[in-house]
């Protein structure tokens, strides 16, 4: 949760607009100590607004009942959750840290916050984003439209194991088919959700 950016999404929530606040709920699910974000959660005053849960395998249908995606990550080598919200349709606020960050931008899925992280630049933005059913909805089939056409999982120099994990994530978070490929030029391949190339 520490490297995620718990404390920044924790912070933002405590820092929205009173009848925003009352209205919005923030689920954190992993495998890291929950304990100082409990704590954290309760000198912030936050209360039942906050659940953490244990990792769990039925990510995709918090994703699909969420209304967006808050990953406020201090350092992320790739950030595969970003890919697994865009391909459910919701709107992502991240930070430049993740390595996939692009593709929200790309894909006009969300916003992006820069590396030299603000906290109330960021408790602003997400205020924002949740203020704004319209936009999100938009950012929603944004990342749709750019999934169906553009989501590409894998390097110029060919899929490695490590990409191919990878992209059965993103493929549980689909309904029916999907299709996939390994470079950008490379040729589109139909698949069944969640059955990835070996």
């Amino acid at each position: 949760f520490k490297t995620k950016g718990l404390d920044r999404s924790l912070r933002a929530l405590a820092a929205l607009p009173a009848p925003l606040k009352q209205r919005t709920r923030l689920i954190a699910i992993g495998q890291d100590d929950p304990k100082p974000f409990v704590s954290m959660t309760r000198s912030l005053g936050l209360g039942e607004k906050v659940r953490i849960l244990k990792g769990r395998d039925d990510i995709p249908r918090f994703l699909l009942g969420a209304d967006l995606l808050i990953h406020p990550a201090y350092n992320e080598n790739t950030g595969t959750v970003l890919l697994e919200a865009v391909v459910a349709g919701l709107a992502v606020l991240t930070t430049a840290a993740c390595g996939y960050a692009h593709y929200i931008e790309e894909a006009g899925a969300g916003r992006v916050v820069p590396l030299s992280f603000d906290q109330p630049g960021f408790n602003a933005l997400l205020a924002g984003m949740l203020a704004d059913d319209a936009a999100r909805r938009q950012w929603g089939a944004s990342g749709l439209a750019w999934a169906e056409g553009s989501l590409w999982i894998g390097q110029g120099q060919g899929r490695s194991e490590w990409h191919a994990h990878h992209a059965h994530q993103v493929a549980l978070a689909l309904e029916g088919g999907f299709r996939f490929r390994t470079d950008r030029a490379g040729p589109w391949a139909a698949f069944e959700a969640a059955i990835v190339p070996s």
